[in-house]
């Protein structure tokens, strides 16, 4: 299969009953490359609720995808993230809760995320040779969202405004909602999803992951964190 751009995510263990719930509520199993049924629920659309975020897969982005540079090459990416991976520990934190973020809804862990942020940065810094810098354009566009100096600096040093201290681990779990679409969502997810989630929620392995043509994410392989 041929990719477009890559990224380095965690992607929640597959065997675990939560994973499972929230990849069937997204719709979209990157791990097997295929899309699943989501669950049948009186009163909410989930298709519609998940459309966005959908195409990432069920994940939390720890390097944002980019485009790969010219004359680096997927085995050698691989290599280095299995050498990031090497170095690195394995993350506890509390739990996970769901949260809204703005007009969405996400996981986000519970706990010091102290060690969960420096992970997240040495994916950022030590595979940023990889990276085709961003183009002009693509920065112009992230900056009319409206920018901090400190996100406007990791745009043009990382390509991304939101990561280093900007940086929140988070795993989507809907597109932006109206109010009330919001309130029923959440209500749903925090009697169905909630019960599921781990306690403690523990990070043991990065994921590569590749964007296909049609625009959808396919994991490519897990490097186990033995630092």
């Amino acid at each position: 299969m041929t990719f477009t751009r890559y990224a380095i995510y965690f992607a929640p263990p597959a065997g675990a009953a939560w994973t499972h719930f929230a990849t069937n509520w997204l719709g979209w199993d990157m791990e097997t490359g295929q899309e699943v049924a989501h669950p049948l629920i009186d009163g909410v659309d989930v298709k519609a609720v998940t459309q966005v975020p959908r195409k990432y897969g069920l994940h939390a982005t720890m390097k944002p995808p980019f485009r790969l540079h010219e004359g680096q090459s997927l085995d050698a990416l691989s290599k280095a993230c299995e050498r990031l991976a090497q170095s690195r520990p394995r993350v506890t934190l509390d739990g996970l809760k769901i949260a809204r973020l703005g007009r969405f809804l996400a996981l986000r862990p519970l706990g010091d995320e102290t060690a969960l942020s420096a992970l997240a940065a040495a994916c950022v810094r030590d595979l940023d040779d990889f990276r085709t810098p961003a183009p002009v354009t693509e920065l112009e566009r992230r900056r009319a969202a409206g920018l901090t100096a400190e996100q406007d600096a990791n745009l043009v040093q990382w390509g991304y405004p939101y990561v280093m201290g900007s940086f929140r681990f988070h795993i989507t779990l809907s597109g932006k909602l109206d109010e009330a679409t919001l309130a029923t969502v959440d209500a749903t997810l925090q009697s169905r999803l909630m019960p599921l989630l781990p306690h403690p929620f523990q990070i043991n392995d990065l994921a590569l992951v590749g964007e296909a043509e049609d625009g959808r994410f396919h994991l490519i392989q897990r490097y186990a964190l033995s630092g």
